[in-house]
C-alpha cells in the first residue's frame, strides 16, 4: 500500500483532491454535483497525463544526447588501455530472461556509463531496459551508501561469492554489467550528485515523472530480491593458487550453490564489450504434427471451409487436407481438452485444463469462443469458475447458439450455463461426483440439457437461473457402467450409447404429476438396440437424418438408417487403435479420430486414408537430416518416425523393441543411430528403415548420441555417467569400441565434438562442464582453460561460456531441456520446462539475455533442432506428444509496412499481403511490430512509457507468444499478474493476450 502512494500522488493533484473532499458545498444527496466534480477531476488527471507524455518525450531526447556524449567519451578512454592489473569485477545477479525482450539487458557500454545516468533513467533510453531494472527514487540513496560500503570488501577478495545483502543492494546499479571497484566508487559519488539535483527540484512535473517511474517498481524489485537466489554469476581473475593449474579470466555461475566455471575465450578482449541483443530472426508456427485422441472424445469436426478442426497440446489446428495447409488458433495457455462447434459452423468453443506457470502461479481453466475464419477471440469464459479443467461443453441449438453449457472437472462436476456473448453465468448446479462424459442442449427444446457419464443420465430443465434434475430410470433394462455418448433423433427423442454396446432411445412421455401442478414430461426408455461388441463410444447424426456409430472394442463404424436398422459397416484396422470420435465429412465420407492419435478419412466403399498421425507416448528423441528436409523422432511408444518437413508427411515408421530416447544422423545421411532406455542402441538405414546393427552400453538410459563431423566417430552419453566412443566405418554401417570417458559424477546430458575430432565437451546432471582428449585415450582434460578457444562443430551443451546467458534466474539446472545452435551460428534455440521455445542471439554470454519466446506446447519442451538449411526449427513436446515445425523469418519494420524475409532468401521487400502470413488484423499487427522494434532500440518514446506505465502497457501491448488473429477482450480480467521481467511478454500466461505474432495462416 505504501508503495502505491507515490503513484497516486503523481496521478492526482493532492491539493485538488483535498479541496474536493473538504468542500462544504457538496451535499451527500447531491449526486449529480458529485458526478460533475468527478468528471472534472478525471479531466484534470488526463491533462496531467498529457503533460507527462510531453515531459517523457523531452526527457528521451535529452537522454539520447547524453548517451551519445558519454559513448564518445568512453570510446576515447578505451583507445588508451592501461596495463595495470584489473580489479575484481563486481558480482551480478542473473535476472530471468524467459520473457524475451531487449529490456532484460544492459548494453555493452554499461561499464563505462555513469551511475548518475542510470539514476536519471537514461539506461532505458539507451538500451530499452525494462521496468524492474530501474533504480527507485526511494532506494537510490540507500543503494549508493551500500555501494561505498561494499566495494572495498569486494576488492579485497580474490574470488568472492556475493552475499545476499550485496546482491540486493547492488541489484539496480550492478545488474547486467561488470566494472572495476575504483570506477564504481567514483560513479556512486556522481550518482549522489545527480540524485540531489532531482531531490532539490521543486518542479511538480519532475516529481510526477519520478513518482510514476518508481511507484510500481519498489515492491517488485523487493520481490525479485527475495526469490531466485541460487543462480549467481561472477567474473574474476584467477587467484594465485588457481593459476597453478589454470590460467585466464573466467565467468563463475552458481546454480543451486554449485559453482560452474566458464573460461572467457582469448578473442574476447573485454568481457564488458560483449553485446547480447534480440536476434532479428523470429519464429512463425508453420505445422503441427499429431492429434490428441488417446484421452479425448468428440474432438474432430469438418468445417464449411473444408478444414478439419482438432487439437493437440495448446494448439487448435484447422487442417485443409485437400490443399495440405494448416491454420492455428493459439489462444490457450495449457492443454486443450474439449471442443464444440456453434450451430453456424463458424464459431468454435474450446476448453482447457488448469496449469501452472514457471513461477508456480496457477493458470486457470477457461473456455475460449473464437471465430474459425478470422481466428479472432470472441470471448473468454469461466475464469475463476471452473476447477481443474473443462471436461465437456456444448452450444445451444434452439436459440441459435446464444448459450453455452459447460461441465468442469471438479469433484462435483459443476454444470454452468452461460450467455457467452455477454460473458455472464446464467445458472450453476452440482451434477454428480461420478465422471461426466458428455453434455448437450436439446436441439428443439431450449430448456432441456442432458448429461451422461458413469452409471447415469440426467435430464435437466433449465428455467431462468435454476436447473432442475431428473434422473433417467433404466428400469427393466440393464444399467450400464458408462453412458458414453448422446445424440438426438429427428422426432426429438434422445439416443444414448453405453459401455455394454447398447443404444437406448429415450422418449418424452407426458404423465400426471402432483394434483394442481399439471402434467410434466418424463424421458423413458422406449427401445433398446444392440449395436456393437464392446462399447458404443461415439454417435454422429448426419445431415440426411441417418446415424453413424463408432465402437470401442470392435473398432467398427456402422451406418444406421432412419429406423435405426444397420445398413453399412466397416472396421478400422487394428494399427490405428480404437475409435474416439466420428464426424461427417464431404459427400459420403466420414472422419474418424482414434486412440492411437490418428485422424482417418474414409468411406464404406474405399476404406480409410490417414490424414493426421503422431506419437502416443512421451516424446524425447529428435534428429534432423544433414542435407535433406527430413526429421526423425522417437518416443516411449517405441515408434521411430521419419517425417518430411516440406510435404509434412510421414515417410516411414518402425516399431523398436524398446522406447527410444535420443537419435542422431550419420553425416552421410544414410543411417541414423537411436539410443533407448535400457542402454541398447540401434542403427537404422535412413531410407529403407532396415536394422543395420545393435549395440549395448551399460544398462541405463542413453541420453545423447553424437557423430563427429566427418562421421568416423560416435559418442554415446549414458545415465551411468560414462561416454562411450566408437570408431565408425563403412559409411556408418560398422562400429567398433574405441574407449570410454570416465570422470563425470552424474549422468550425461549433452555433448559436442570439436571440428578436428580430438575433443569432446560434455555436460552432466550435476552441472559439470568437462572436456575430453579423445586421441590420448579419452582422457579428462584437467586444465579446462586449454579448451576455451575451441570452436565446437555443434553446440547442444546447455552449459558453457557461449550459452550461459540463456539460463533463467533461480534455475535448478533442469529448467532447460535442450539447446541447439543454428548452422549459420547466428541464433540459439532453447527448449524449456515451461512449455516455451526461445530464440536467443549467439553467442549468449551475458546474463539476463533477451529472447523471443513462443508458446504452442502444453508440456515440457524436450528437444529442439534446426533443419539443415536453418529454414525451420523443430520442437518436440514431452507429455503432449506434439512435434511443432517453426519457420524462421527475419522481420524488418518500415514506416508503412512489415517486411517478412525468410532466412536464407534474398532480403527483398515483400508486401505484407504476399508474405505467406495471412493477417486478419494487419493494422494492429503493424503497430505490434513497430512497438517491438521501438522497444528493442530503446530510444523511442514507447520504450520510456513502458518503464513508467507498466500496468497500462500490460493491457495495450501485444504478446509475442500469442496466436495470430486472437483479439483482446478489453473487459477480461487477467488471472495472473503481468510479468515484471521483460517488455515483449509482460502479460505472459494471461488469457487476455492478443495473439498477433505467433501463428501463421498458411
Amino acid at each position: 500500500m505504501e508503495d502505491s502512494l507515490p503513484c497516486l500522488a503523481s496521478v492526482c493533484d493532492s491539493s485538488a483532491l483535498m479541496n474536493f473532499c473538504t468542500d462544504d458545498s457538496i451535499s451527500a444527496a447531491s449526486t449529480s454535483d458529485v458526478q460533475d466534480r468527478l468528471s472534472a477531476l478525471e479531466l484534470r488527471v488526463q491533462q496531467q497525463e498529457d503533460e507527462i507524455t510531453v515531459l517523457k518525450a523531452a526527457l528521451a531526447d535529452v537522454l539520447r544526447r547524453l548517451a551519445i556524449s558519454e559513448d564518445h567519451v568512453a570510446s576515447v578512454r578505451k583507445s588508451a588501455p592501461s596495463k595495470g592489473q584489473p580489479g575484481l569485477r563486481e558480482a551480478i545477479s542473473m535476472s530471468c530472461i524467459t520473457n524475451g525482450s531487449a529490456g532484460s539487458r544492459k548494453t555493452s557500454h554499461s561499464s563505462s556509463v555513469s551511475v548518475a545516468r542510470k539514476e536519471t533513467l537514461s539506461s532505458a533510453a539507451k538500451s530499452g531496459t525494462e521496468k524492474k531494472e530501474k533504480p527507485q527514487g526511494q532506494r537510490e540513496k540507500k543503494e549508493e551508501t551500500h555501494s561505498n560500503d561494499q566495494n572495498p570488501q569486494i576488492r579485497a577478495s580474490p574470488s568472492p561469492q556475493p552475499s545476499l545483502q550485496t546482491l540486493q543492494t547492488h541489484r539496480q546499479t550492478q545488474e547486467s554489467k561488470s566494472s572495476a571497484p575504483a570506477k564504481s566508487i567514483k560513479r556512486t559519488l556522481t550518482a549522489e550528485k545527480s540524485h540531489s539535483m532531482w531531490d532539490n527540484s521543486d518542479d511538480s512535473r519532475n516529481k510526477l515523472l519520478r513518482a510514476a517511474s518508481t511507484s510500481k517498481l519498489i515492491s517488485k524489485v523487493a520481490k525479485n530480491a527475495e526469490k531466485h537466489k541460487d543462480v549467481i554469476v561472477s567474473q574474476a581473475k584467477m587467484s594465485t593458487r588457481e593459476k597453478n593449474s589454470q590460467e585466464g579470466e573466467y565467468i563463475k555461475m552458481f546454480m543451486r550453490g554449485r559453482p560452474i566455471t566458464m573460461f572467457i575465450p582469448s578473442d574476447v578482449e573485454n568481457y564488458d564489450d560483449i553485446r547480447t541483443e534480440l536476434p532479428p530472426e523470429k519464429l512463425k508456427l508453420e505445422w503441427v504434427y499429431g492429434y490428441r485422441g488417446r484421452d479425448c472424445r468428440a474432438n474432430v469436426y469438418l468445417l464449411p471451409t473444408g478444414e478439419i478442426v482438432y487439437f493437440i497440446a495448446s494448439v487448435v489446428v484447422l487442417f485443409n487436407y485437400e490443399e495440405r495447409t494448416q491454420r492455428h488458433y493459439l489462444g490457450h495457455t495449457d492443454c486443450v481438452k474439449c471442443l464444440a462447434v456453434h450451430p453456424d459452423k463458424i464459431r468454435i468453443a474450446t476448453g482447457q485444463l488448469a496449469g501452472v506457470d514457471k513461477d508456480g502461479r496457477p493458470l486457470q481453466p477457461h473456455v475460449r469462443v473464437w471465430d474459425s475464419v478470422s481466428l479472432m477471440t470472441l470471448q473468454v469464459i469461466g475464469l475463476g469458475t471452473f476447477e481443474r479443467g473443462v471436461g465437456c461443453l456444448d452450444f445451444s441449438k434452439a436459440d441459435s447458439g446464444s448459450h453455452l453449457c459447460v461441465i468442469d472437472d471438479s469433484n462435483e462436476h459443476m454444470l454452468t450455463v452461460w450467455d457467452w456473448q455477454r460473458k455472464s453465468k446464467v445458472a450453476e448446479i452440482k451434477t454428480t461426483n461420478e465422471v461426466v462424459l458428455a453434455v448437450e442442449f436439446h436441439p428443439t427444446d431450449a430448456n432441456t440439457i442432458i448429461t451422461c457419464g458413469k452409471s447415469h443420465i440426467f435430464f435437466w430443465t433449465w428455467s431462468g437461473n435454476s436447473l432442475a434434475r431428473k434422473q433417467g430410470i433404466f428400469g427393466k433394462y440393464e444399467k450400464p457402467k458408462f453412458v458414453q455418448c448422446l445424440a438426438f433423433l429427428g422426432n426429438g427423442d434422445v439416443l444414448t450409447g453405453d459401455s455394454g454396446g447398447i443404444m437406448l432411445i429415450w422418449s418424452k412421455t407426458t404423465v400426471e404429476s402432483t394434483p394442481g401442478k399439471g402434467p410434466k414430461g418424463v424421458y423413458q426408455i422406449s427401445r433398446q438396440i444392440k449395436a456393437h461388441d464392446g462399447s458404443v463410444f461415439t454417435l454422429c447424426q448426419m445431415r440426411n437424418g441417418m446415424l453413424l456409430t463408432g465402437g470401442g472394442k470392435d473398432r467398427k463404424i456402422i451406418l444406421w438408417d432412419h429406423d435405426l436398422n444397420p445398413e453399412r459397416e466397416i472396421e478400422v484396422p487394428d494399427q490405428y487403435g480404437t475409435i474416439r470420435a466420428v464426424a461427417e465429412g464431404k459427400a459420403d465420407q466420414f472422419l474418424v479420430g482414434t486412440s492411437r492419435n490418428f485422424i482417418l478419412r474414409g468411406t464404406f466403399n474405399d476404406g480409410f486414408q490417414v490424414e493426421v498421425q503422431g506419437h502416443t507416448d512421451e516424446l524425447w528423441g529428435l534428429a534432423t537430416h544433414p542435407f535433406k528436409d527430413l526429421l526423425l523422432t522417437c518416443a516411449q511408444d517405441r515408434q521411430v518416425c521419419m517425417w518430411n518437413s516440406v510435404d509434412h508427411t510421414l515417410e516411414w515408421t518402425r516399431l523398436l523393441d524398446e522406447p527410444g530416447h535420443c537419435a542422431d544422423f550419420h553425416p552421410s545421411g544414410t543411417v541414423v543411430a537411436i539410443g533407448t532406455h535400457s542402454g541398447r542402441w540401434f542403427v537404422l538405414d535412413a531410407e529403407t528403415r532396415d536394422l543395420v546393427s545393435i549395440h549395448t552400453d551399460g544398462n541405463e538410459q542413453l541420453s545423447v548420441m553424437r557423430y563427429s563431423v566427418d562421421g568416423t566417430l560416435l559418442s554415446v552419453g549414458s545415465h551411468d555417467n560414462f561416454i562411450y566412443l566408437y570408431i565408425v566405418t563403412e559409411n556408418g554401417r560398422k562400429y567398433s569400441r574405441y574407449g570410454k570417458c570416465t570422470g563425470h559424477s552424474s549422468y550425461i546430458t549433452h555433448l559436442d565434438w570439436s571440428p578436428d575430432n580430438k575433443y569432446i565437451m560434455s555436460n552432466s546432471g550435476d552441472y559439470e562442464i568437462l572436456y575430453w582428449d579423445i586421441p590420448s585415450g579419452c582422457k579428462l582434460i584437467r586444465n579446462r582453460s586449454d579448451c576455451k578457444d575451441i570452436d565446437w562443430t555443434t553446440y547442444t551443451c546447455v552449459l558453457g561460456f557461449q550459452v550461459f546467458g540463456v539460463w533463467p534466474e533461480g534455475s535448478d539446472g533442469t529448467d532447460i531441456n535442450a539447446l541447439v545452435r543454428s548452422h549459420n551460428r547466428k541464433v540459439i534455440a532453447v527448449a524449456d520446462d515451461f512449455c516455451k521455445v526461445h530464440v536467443f542471439q549467439y553467442p549468449c554470454s551475458k546474463p539476463k539475455a533477451p529472447s523471443h519466446k513462443y508458446s504452442a506446447h502444453s508440456s515440457h519442451v524436450t528437444n529442439v533442432s534446426f533443419t539443415h538449411n536453418d529454414g525451420h526449427l523443430i520442437s518436440t513436446g514431452g507429455k503432449d506428444m506434439s512435434i511443432i515445425q517453426w519457420r524462421l523469418v527475419e522481420k524488418i519494420t518500415l514506416p508503412q509496412n512489415d517486411i517478412v524475409v525468410e532466412i536464407g532468401t534474398t532480403k527483398a521487400p515483400i508486401p505484407a499481403n504476399e508474405s505467406g502470413v495471412e493477417s486478419p488484423a494487419p493494422l494492429s499487427q503493424s503497430f505490434d511490430e513497430m512497438a517491438q522494434n521501438e522497444s528493442i532500440t530503446g530510444s523511442s518514446l514507447t520504450c520510456l512509457e513502458s518503464n513508467l506505465e507498466q500496468t497500462v502497457e500490460a493491457n495495450e501491448e501485444q504478446s509475442e507468444e500469442q496466436s495470430e488473429g486472437s483479439s483482446l477482450d478489453p473487459g477480461e480480467p487477467s488471472y495472473e499478474e503481468p510479468s515484471n521481467e521483460t517488455s515483449e511478454e509482460h502479460s505472459e500466461s494471461t488469457v487476455t493476450e492478443d495473439q498477433q505474432d505467433n501463428s501463421p495462416v498458411s
